[in-house]
């Protein structure tokens, strides 16, 4: 395990499924005091609703079913995202499911904190960890990365 150092400001994604999306602009209209304390970033509808509910900066990313979501985990991968907030429905079926799915895998592969309703996003937003430094263990690929590759 390596650990990483976060710094109190966060980086923090923000997604949404359509059915979804009300829920998580009531729950950062009601923590908007803290999330103006960290980077936004999100993708497609939900930040475009996110900047003009909030009148915050949110850096925008393509809608999730253009591949938003991949982009997400893309950043979680490369260090830019500290703690996912991804309010999905679980009881709606979506055309960029195995998205969605790559999206939690790849949170979980990298130890970062997901809130995937609006219960776990209050407890996580509201934990004093979410305003002070954070060592987070994040497992060591190296040798996943070094191993030998066979050739054709």
């Amino acid at each position: 395990m390596l650990n990483l150092d976060l710094a109190p400001r966060k980086r923090i994604g923000l997604v949404a499924h359509d059915n979804k999306k009300q829920d998580l602009i009531e729950w950062a209209r009601y923590n908007r005091g803290m999330l103006e304390e960290h980077d936004l970033v999100a993708t497609g509808t939900t930040g475009l609703m996110l900047k003009r509910e909030l009148d915050l900066p949110v850096t925008l990313l393509q809608s999730g079913p253009l591949g938003g979501d991949l982009q997400v985990g893309a950043m979680i991968a490369d260090g830019s995202i500290d703690f996912l907030v991804f309010f999905w429905d679980p009881l709606e079926p979506q055309p960029h499911d195995t998205d969605v799915k790559s999206l939690l895998r790849i949170a979980v592969v990298w130890n970062i904190p997901v809130a995937c309703d609006r219960a776990s996003a209050d407890f996580m937003i509201s934990s004093p960890l979410m305003t002070g430094s954070y060592e987070r263990r994040v497992p060591d690929y190296t040798a996943h990365n070094e191993r030998d590759v066979p050739s054709d």
